[in-house]
């Protein structure tokens, strides 16, 4: 059993894996799992709850929500008590090979996959170790769990539900106690076109004195969208942090499908996380949504190792049900907000739905913005990212 991709979906399936008696191999190209740790990573309570996850990967808490814009509105939101954490990323991707590892799990970093093919009833994979060697290696079920990149399953057909993509950037800032406290115990989020056209920002609290602040754009062929990294540095001198100190730049594209159609299997091949469109595009949330597909995934690959593959059929089906029907939703929500969102007129309509909002508390706004239940308002949102509204 071999998975190329050691992301929280990759190394979390190993771990299920593993713990079900299967002899499993889980590589990675990245030879320190700590490096390109591109995610925004803010997770619910209840998800940080399900998955057990150490304080060792919990870079803060958060209790609340800061909407800033569309133009100078500002809105917050604060619960007595802890919504979710802010995770380390690169601290959740070790932690999460390291937990495989102990099950019984042999986890190889620096290894790329250069190829693969179907052979006889499993698949032939040719790998690439840190020292240039290559090797060949056959196992009955491979996993591409490399993310958007689909780096095995390839792109899917066009035929198929098209591909939506996202693009973000985030840098990781020192600042002094006084600025990040600031923007503690909370997640900001900027909103409008005069922040970013087409897509939004955040400030997010790390450990004591490190702010993550990112911006994320869906990408639209048809318009000119300014440089990223210009839209950042403008987001960071409207802020007030010009003069932070920059501890790291990174980045990374997310893409979707909204239907979710494609196919989740060729073969002895197995698509997984990110790679079958789990990321969301509404808030870039890839996650839990990534956990959610190995878990689902686990049992039936389990099932099949035993001898009896047809235990797989039902996969993708399985994970449309886990994810729900507010997945397809929220998608279809994220593509009528943020490519629309580059207007005076839009953000008008995106004012008149925070306006909506301002009588919820912060818990309503995560069962929102989490768990996308549209529908606690009287299907208010719904006209909006239906674009009757």
């Amino acid at each position: 059993m071999l998975i190329v991709g050691s992301g929280p979906a990759g190394a979390d399936l190993a771990w299920r894996l593993a713990s079900g008696g299967a002899d499993v191999l889980l590589v990675d190209r990245l030879a320190d799992l700590t490096r390109a740790a591109f995610s925004s990573a803010a997770l619910p309570l209840a998800a940080v709850r399900e998955h057990h996850l150490p304080e060792t990967v919990i870079a803060a808490r958060w209790r609340g929500w800061q909407l800033l814009g569309p133009g100078p509105s500002e809105r917050l939101w604060m619960a007595d008590e802890p919504l979710g954490a802010v995770l380390d990323f690169g601290a959740l991707r070790q932690w999460m090979a390291q937990r495989a590892a102990a099950a019984g799990a042999r986890v190889q970093l620096g290894v790329h996959c250069e190829g693969w093919r179907a052979s006889g009833a499993g698949a032939r994979v040719q790998l690439r170790d840190p020292d240039g060697q290559r090797r060949t290696l056959h196992p009955r079920w491979l996993v591409d769990a490399t993310g958007q990149q689909r780096a095995l399953l390839g792109e899917p057909p066009p035929s198929a539900d098209p591909l939506v993509a996202g693009v973000g950037v985030e840098w990781l800032l020192q600042v002094d106690p006084p600025r990040w406290r600031r923007w503690a115990e909370q997640l900001s989020f900027m909103l409008g076109s005069d922040w970013v056209p087409q897509g939004y920002g955040w400030v997010f609290p790390m450990q004591p004195g490190v702010l993550k602040l990112g911006i994320c754009r869906l990408q639209d062929a048809g318009t000119a969208q300014p440089p990223l990294q210009g839209l950042l540095r403008q987001l960071q001198v409207r802020l007030g942090l010009a003069d932070a100190t920059v501890l790291d730049r990174h980045g990374g594209l997310v893409r979707s499908s909204i239907r979710r159609r494609e196919p989740h299997r060729r073969g002895p091949l197995l698509g997984l996380g990110d790679a079958v469109s789990t990321a969301n595009l509404l808030g870039g949330e890839g996650i839990r949504h990534a956990l959610s597909s190995s878990a689902t995934l686990a049992p039936l690959l389990l099932a099949a190792l035993a001898g009896h593959p047809q235990a797989l059929d039902p996969y993708p089906r399985r994970l449309r049900r886990r994810l729900g029907w507010r997945w397809s939703l929220s998608g279809r929500l994220a593509q009528r907000t943020w490519l629309g969102l580059r207007t005076p007129a839009a953000d008008r309509r995106l004012e008149r739905l925070l306006t909506g909002l301002e009588a919820c508390n912060a818990e309503d706004l995560s069962a929102l913005l989490f768990d996308y239940r549209f529908e606690r308002y009287g299907l208010r949102a719904l006209p909006y990212a239906l674009g009757w509204r």
